[in-house]
């Protein structure tokens, strides 16, 4: 090996290291990757920002946009539990149901949208059929990695070798390729779990309780709100006259959250008996509610209804000179009406909430909703809410306005709105979602047809949904997952760069003169392994990225057809079952299910094995060597 080899392989060995200990962010690590490249010289500046022209970046890009456009006007989430409808209470049916309507919605979204989408929903249903979450939310994600696997689109390592073909002057992979390998494993994969997998899963009955997925009222009575609540009344001679809610800092100096501002509209002033205290005379006409933001002023005569303990809110009282009165009976009722109403929202492991606290990301003033409680899986006890550090899996409950509780829904890479509040009406633009379905079955027909090119088809779907109001140009950049997106340009060029110095015909060499003697069969079987072996530490795309170049170099060597080569990487890379962190689908259901590191291992190897076995089966069959 010269210089070049080993220093390329430093580099690459480097980004591994960061990308499983996530010590720096992914596409940081991507990003420097391309830099170091370019500065050793390895890769001239085209081709180490080549991977930002590639065509499948665009592709993977506007496929969030549409994806963006089906969940933001509610077409998923109605397509959803329209299938899971049929399922009925019975656990087995249920599982298998579940998993074949994930895996049909993940063949054309984003596995971590599908899961994120039908999360609430499975709860909800597990409840219902008095059913363990635990059983059924490990193949909710299984179902949609294994769906993923169906079509051209169903996930990024499918389209990364596709690309990788066309760019290597061969018929790249088209729509429906994938399609025969993609059924034979999501059947194989849901018989498992429904005969095998379903008894290994654990039965965590306590998990059940735990997740407090319930109606708003129910949520009241859980978290016990109307025991800390009280009227503080703001005296004529009080020191938050004229203050805003941003300038007392009640919530982060006194731990105190003032939910509604009653301000009377006329009111009587007795001079006479007390003048100082003139504001504490009942008011004689009518009263407004306001929900205060970070800009509401306080006035003399203000009713707030708060919530605190007894010394946070006596405390608060006398460093602003307040009357303090109990809560009335109706006060409770404050909680839930037309306009305002409390729900619990969950953070998945791309979150940007993750590892920052509430008081960094200003969450009150950003999102115009009160934090009532952070309830954390397996922490028993009370969170400080204003010191703790997030993380993913964690459950807030939020009070505020229906709808800034239901502007959480279009930030889906933040939050995951639990459960269904009868006040709120669903996605704000689901008068669109015929469009939305629309545009999407215009997309599958021209990839389908190859009347287009897929990036073509991908583009024209993500600018019709723009076009027809299913999605703002706003909301069309927040569904860009854009940390994905530059781990795939940034690792484009690591991959010409070891194809480059000689490391992957190296690679390649070194797995044919291994397994070469044993045929084509045992390459196949040797790099769905290591593949599999790779994407439960690293992300599918990275994965990919890095290993079809030494599947097609391997397929050269032998002199054989490189298709079952590649299809072999494309589906390994995406079988990400065996870890919690291996997928974000993983991740997102490891906190609602109560599961254990160990539980995703003594599933996840025998569904990697049993992905192995039918892909040995059927990828000679369909892709002759």
């Amino acid at each position: 090996m010269n210089l070049e080899m080993w220093l390329v392989l430093g580099i690459l060995l480097g980004a591994i290291i960061l990308f499983v200990t996530e010590w720096v962010r992914l596409d940081v690590v991507a990003f420097s990757v391309v830099l170091l490249l370019m500065l050793t010289n390895v890769l001239s500046t085209e081709e180490a920002l080549s991977g930002f022209a590639n065509s499948a970046v665009m592709t993977i890009a506007s496929l969030f946009v549409v994806g963006g456009g089906i969940m933001q006007t509610g077409l998923a989430n109605r397509i959803g539990r329209q299938i899971l409808r049929i399922a009925g209470d019975s656990e087995l049916r249920l599982m298998v149901v579940l998993m074949l309507a994930v895996a049909f919605l993940s063949s054309f979204m984003s596995d971590t949208g599908t899961v994120a989408v039908l999360l609430p929903a499975v709860i909800m249903l597990a409840r219902s059929a008095k059913i363990c979450p635990s059983k059924l939310l490990i193949p909710l994600s299984f179902g949609a990695l294994l769906g993923g696997a169906t079509t051209l689109i169903g996930t990024t390592p499918n389209i990364i070798v596709a690309e990788l073909l066309k760019e290597n002057g061969l018929t790249p992979f088209q729509f429906f390729d994938f399609t025969p390998s993609g059924i034979a494993l999501v059947l194989a994969g849901v018989i498992f779990m429904a005969f095998v997998g379903r008894h290994i899963l654990p039965n965590r009955k306590l998990s059940i309780d735990a997740e407090r997925f319930e109606t708003p009222k129910e949520l009241i009575d859980i978290y016990r709100l109307p025991d800390n609540l009280y009227r503080l009344r703001v005296r004529q001679n009080s020191k938050l006259i004229g203050k805003t809610m941003r300038v007392a800092q009640l919530g982060k100096d006194f731990s105190v959250t003032v939910l509604e501002i009653l301000r009377p509209q006329e009111r009587l002033i007795d001079t006479l008996f007390d003048p100082d205290n003139a504001a504490e005379s009942p008011p004689t006409g009518k009263t407004a509610i306001l929900i205060p933001n970070a800009e509401t002023n306080f006035e003399a005569g203000d009713m707030l209804i708060a919530q605190g303990t007894v010394s946070e809110i006596s405390y608060a009282a006398a460093q602003f000179n307040l009357g303090v009165q109990p809560a009335n009976p109706k006060d409770e009722d404050m909680f839930i009406n037309e306009e305002i109403g409390i729900a619990e929202i969950l953070l998945p492991p791309r979150s940007s909430m993750v590892g920052k606290t509430l008081k960094d990301v200003r969450f009150g003033s950003t999102y115009h909703l009160t934090v009532l409680g952070i309830n954390r899986p397996a922490v028993i006890g009370k969170l400080n809410i204003k010191e703790t550090t997030l993380d993913f899996g964690d459950i807030l409950l939020v009070q505020g306005a229906w709808k800034d509780i239901l502007a959480l829904r279009e930030k889906r890479r933040d939050f995951v709105v639990m459960g269904q509040p009868e006040q709120m009406a669903g996605a704000p633009k689901r008068e669109k979602a015929l469009i939305a379905l629309l545009v999407l079955l215009g997309m599958l027909i021209l990839m389908a047809t190859n009347l287009v090119s897929v990036a073509a088809a991908s583009m024209l779907a993500a600018l019709a949904m723009v076009l027809t109001g299913c999605l703002t140009m706003t909301d069309a950049y927040q569904s860009v997952d854009w940390k994905s997106l530059l781990l795939v340009a940034g690792m484009l060029p690591m991959s010409i760069a070891l194809e480059k110095v000689g490391l992957v015909q190296l690679g390649a060499q070194a797995l044919t003169d291994q397994l070469g003697n044993l045929g084509p069969h045992a390459i196949l079987v040797g790099l769905f392994l290591i593949t599999s072996a790779f994407t439960q530490v690293l992300s599918n795309t990275a994965t990919s990225v890095l290993l079809a170049p030494i599947a097609l170099a391997a397929a050269q060597t032998l002199g054989v057809q490189p298709y079952a080569f590649m299809m072999a990487i494309a589906i390994a890379a995406s079988m990400a079952f065996a870890s919690p962190v291996a997928s974000p689908a993983n991740t997102l259901v490891m906190g609602a299910g109560d599961y254990r590191f160990g539980d995703y291992v003594k599933v996840g190897i025998p569904m990697i094995f049993i992905a192995l076995v039918t892909s040995m089966l059927i990828l000679p069959l369909v892709w002759p060597f």
